[in-house]
């Protein structure tokens, strides 16, 4: 299962619709980032749900894709937010 790490650019009124969505699939690690992992399927969805409510011309959702969450590391400067819940 492929591990991703989602990160947004979306004008202000649109920001809470796309956290919503984001925050059904991945988990919220900071402000406009989230990461973890997702079958294929669901993220087929979350895209499709994300198409609906962004505007093309001037917000962006980038997804970066790892083989797997072990194949990565990770390093944080200052406080990490605690992952909760959210488990796919």
């Amino acid at each position: 299962m492929p591990y991703l790490i989602v990160t947004y650019d979306i004008a202000e009124e649109r920001v809470n619709k796309v956290r919503k969505i984001l925050k059904k699939y991945f988990m919220w690690v900071q402000n406009s980032v989230f990461e973890g992992e997702i079958t294929e399927g669901k993220l087929l969805k979350c895209k499709l749900e994300l198409e609906k409510v962004i505007d093309k011309e001037v917000d962006s959702v980038y997804f970066y894709s790892l083989e797997n969450r072990l194949n990565y590391r990770k390093t944080v400067l200052g406080i990490e937010k605690e992952i909760t819940g959210n488990i796919l």
